[in-house]
């Protein structure tokens, strides 16, 4: 019993002194460590700085305070300067800012726990293709309530037919209001296309309607779904086939084409036909794949490319071709397979599967980003948003305004009454009202004819639409002083496109545009930019054995160097590549290897291939200064570095910096 209030005192103790210390932190934070100009730095807005650039084990020096006090100086004396010179009054500038804060925004819009959710999920489903067939019932995503009814009674009723035994297909050409279960007929201007009798294919995550999708998946093959719900209506969803997925297919084939309203007769000889060009290509164990291709495929389009098809998803072509695919393995050929086009025999390339998670997550978060289940995320957000800004609606009010709209809205044409009393709060976010005459000014700007909706259900769907666009338009112009971290962000952005753009205007460019100035730079400074003792030599590589003696020949004949090169092209000399260049010891293997003496030759075989290299020493340079052309990147990069200096000297004087030493003490004391 003592040895446990023992301890509880230590952590009593312990507790007070990490509040003692939290307390003198805090009290540090408050205080001016330096002041530059006119502007007071306190040491939280440095420390906040030097934490977030010297984090532990993430930079490869670590700088001291003062080493980095230094940095810091220099950086706010430049971000002060292009304040004073109105650079954030530029309205490029504003614009790139702006951007870059759309982008920093949005992470504070979404629910990481729902998106991830949905990025998993997507992934999961990608790992599966399925193939289903389905029954629609349309239904306006905004009919009145008793005709979504009416839909839904009509397809489950359609439901149970299925689930007594009736032919789904035979009861998708009946009753489904997808008009491609049916077949076409033709007609002058159209050829006859055969019904799908309700079957959609193969799919995958991405390739439908997100409730459809989730209806499927979440339908067990060879089984019927419940009525699901999308904007089209209610779909009566059956699985026919769920197998591991094939990602990107790649593959050939040759097609024999039959028309759709072929006769019995007709499409036997092309069955026959297509069953002797199959045996004729396994009788060579495939080797004349690409000749058969040539030789009877009807798709003249890909035949010069042995009949390789543009790489392709399962949705992306007809059912019964991704049927033959699934059965083959890379290399092998299909026998004959007929599709409403004609007759396939189908040869795999190779397909790519799905990818592990971390390797496909940031194309899948990309896309559920952009899909219609992101809402899932942003209805969460709109609730978190109404919590945190204290949001309250006055129904009274809002239900006396819309018993006042009359059918104008229906038909575009609304205007508010002019006994309206516009001024009265529908709403509060924060400290901001949004009035009936608010609302009224949206309706008047968003308003379109419609046909389907009641004027209660149009005018209560224009008000949430409404609602939630100040909602998330409030949070947004409050980010900053709700999120600390979020304002610092947008800070560091601000002074760093400040900081480019003035170190652009007086030291970048200008060392570009002042060529007076670079080459007076580079006169006063030419010793730094010097050639160590060189050589010009020809370097002759020889890739072909039989081109070596044609070159030693050249050679021998006293061919000009400068001339070789194109004495070898105007002969048509293969695998020969001639270099006349300066050298310095190290910027060529084979020149090292060579005697620097004008007059020597070397030929260095390779031993690991054909190749020759032959050196000719042409020329010895001993050192000398390097031309402005030949030290243009290096005289403007140091010419930059002279400019920032002499700059830096004037903004010293120009802001000049107090430092609070006996702060500065106690906060080297802080980072010991």
């Amino acid at each position: 019993m003592r040895r446990f209030s023992f301890l509880r005192l230590l952590v009593i103790a312990a507790v007070a002194f990490l509040g003692l210390q939290a307390s003198a932190q805090s009290k540090l934070d408050k205080k001016v460590l330096m002041t530059i100009g006119d502007q007071d730095i306190t040491v939280k807005e440095f420390t906040d700085v030097y934490n977030k650039n010297n984090l532990k084990d993430e930079v490869v020096e670590k700088k001291s305070i003062d080493e980095y006090l230094d940095l810091f100086i220099n950086f706010r004396m430049k971000v002060m300067e292009a304040y004073e010179m109105q650079l954030d009054t530029n309205p490029k500038f504003k614009k790139e800012l702006n951007g870059y804060r759309k982008q920093l925004a949005k992470p504070y819009f979404t629910n990481d726990e729902i998106s991830e959710e949905l990025v998993e999920e997507a992934y999961q489903r990608k790992l599966k293709d399925i193939r289903a067939s389905h029954i629609l019932i349309t239904c306006d995503k905004h009919a009145l309530p008793s005709d979504t009814l009416k839909a839904y009674n009509k397809a489950l009723d359609i439901r149970k037919k299925a689930l007594k035994g009736n032919d789904f297909g035979q009861l998708a050409v009946t009753y489904s209001q997808d008009p491609s279960a049916r077949d076409i007929k033709a007609t002058e201007t159209t050829p006859a296309r055969k019904g799908n009798r309700g079957d959609l294919g193969y799919f995958t995550v991405f390739d439908m309607v997100y409730p459809f999708e989730t209806g499927a998946y979440n339908t067990p093959e060879g089984e019927i779904s419940m009525p699901v719900r999308s904007d089209f209506g209610y779909h009566i969803i059956k699985v026919t086939s769920v197998s591991d997925a094939l990602g990107t297919i790649n593959a050939s084939h040759i097609f024999l084409q039959l028309s759709p309203d072929a006769t019995e007769e007709e499409t036997q000889a092309m069955k026959a036909k297509a069953d002797n060009i199959y045996k004729e290509v396994m009788d060579s164990d495939g080797k004349n794949w690409n000749e058969a291709v040539m030789k009877y495929s009807d798709d003249r389009g890909n035949a010069s490319r042995s009949g390789t098809l543009t790489p392709f998803t399962v949705s992306r072509i007809v059912p019964e071709f991704i049927e033959a695919i699934k059965q083959l393995q890379p290399g092998e050929i299909s026998h004959p397979i007929r599709t409403s086009y004609g007759y396939h025999i189908i040869k795999l390339n190779s397909f790519t599967g799905v990818n592990t998670f971390e390797k496909e997550r940031s194309a899948i978060a990309e896309r559920v980003e952009k899909d219609m289940r992101s809402k899932k995320s942003e209805a969460v957000v709109l609730q978190q948003i109404k919590k945190d800004y204290k949001f309250k609606s006055n129904d009274k009010n809002l239900e006396e305004f819309m018993a006042s709209i009359d059918s104008s809205l229906l038909k575009g044409t609304y205007e508010p009454a002019d006994n309206i009393d516009l001024s009265k709060t529908l709403f509060t976010i924060g400290k901001s009202s949004f009035t009936t005459g608010n609302f009224a000014s949206y309706l008047k700007a968003h308003q379109t004819a419609q046909r389907y909706l009641s004027l209660q259900t149009y005018a209560y769907q224009l008000y949430e639409a409404f609602q939630n666009e100040k909602l998330l338009a409030y949070a947004d112009e409050h980010l900053e002083e709700h999120y600390p971290e979020f304002k610092a962000l947008v800070q560091e952005y601000n002074d760093g496109i400040l900081l480019f753009d003035l170190m652009d205007q007086e030291v970048w460019s200008k060392a570009v545009s002042d060529t007076a100035g670079l080459r007076a730079f580079h006169e006063r400074n030419a010793e730094k930019y010097m050639w160590k003792d060189r050589v010009k030599a020809c370097v002759i590589t020889v890739n072909r054995p039989e081109s070596l003696p044609k070159v030693k020949d050249y050679l021998a004949q006293g061919v000009p160097y400068d001339s070789l090169r194109m004495v070898i092209i105007r002969d048509t000399v293969p695998g020969v590549n001639v270099r006349n260049s300066f050298y310095q010891h190290g910027d060529n293997q084979y020149v090292d290897q060579t005697e620097w003496r004008v007059g020597v030759r070397n030929e260095i075989p390779s031993t690991v291939d054909n190749t020759t290299v032959i050196v000719n020493i042409l020329e010895i340079r001993k050192p000398e200064p390097k031309t402005l052309a030949e030290a243009r990147g290096l005289v403007t990069s140091d010419y930059q570095t002279e400019l920032e200096a002499k700059w830096m000297e004037k903004l010293h004087q120009k802001y000049p910096v107090k430092i609070n030493e006996k702060v500065l003490d106690q906060v080297r004391a802080l980072y010991q």
